[in-house]
């Protein structure tokens, strides 16, 4: 039946779907913090893209993509499908690893987001296009020199969190989570039934109910 990007925009949040993950002992599925939309109050919701990024210095090399310019990034967001986040690591952190033309062509493709394990560039025009990133912050200088995509599809780490292509991932301005895409349907059914929870627990509290009867009846807080 599939998953509804739309409803889980719309009425879920990472916190919620990450404790359910805790329940279930996936315990390392957020991303560390400090990644962050371009725009506050952006969520995004899609399936992950990997992209692997490696420092690279300007200069003559022996490698067959030395002499290719950004290495496989062109191949990697030309491959981009329609709801997919284009999700990157591996540079150092001294260059943008996204900017505006890029946006551009994502959007054309209409894919959900980009997710950057480093900078963005281009933040004026990205904005005013409106196209969902989340980074690690603003920074000028260019990859091109320094940085190559080095292969895409292909599980990727970032931090404690194992990517794979396809996975859902939910982000929001608490976070970047991942949810591995075997468990994806029993991680957000039983999310909807937390939200559903927290919204009873939060009338009874409201009327009078204590935050310690309040968990002894429902299970949450």
């Amino acid at each position: 039946m599939g998953l509804d990007f739309k409803q889980i925009r719309e009425t879920l949040f990472t916190a919620v779907i990450g404790d359910i993950l805790d329940q279930m002992g996936h315990r390392h599925q957020f991303l560390p913090p400090g990644v962050s939309p371009l725009k506050s109050g952006t969520r995004i919701v899609g399936r992950a893209m990997p992209v692997l990024e490696a420092a690279y210095a300007d200069g003559e090399g022996r490698g067959p993509l030395a002499s290719q310019p950004f290495g496989l990034m062109f191949d990697a967001l030309d491959d981009l499908k329609e709801g997919e986040i284009y999700i990157t690591t591996g540079t150092a952190l001294n260059c943008a690893m996204w900017g505006g033309l890029m946006s551009t062509r994502a959007m054309y493709l209409k894919a959900a987001g980009a997710i950057l394990d480093g900078y963005v560039r281009d933040t004026p025009e990205i904005r005013q296009l409106g196209f969902p990133v989340f980074s690690r912050g603003a920074y000028a200088q260019d990859q091109g020199v320094r940085g190559k995509v080095v292969d895409y599809r292909m599980p990727l780490q970032i931090g404690r969190v194992l990517i794979n292509n396809g996975d859902l991932i939910v982000a929001d301005d608490e976070g970047v989570l991942i949810v591995p895409q075997a468990i994806e349907e029993e991680v957000i059914a039983a999310a909807h039934e937390k939200v559903a929870t927290e919204d009873a627990v939060a009338k009874a509290i409201r009327g009078g109910m204590s935050s310690r009867e309040a968990f002894d009846t429902f299970g949450v807080m």
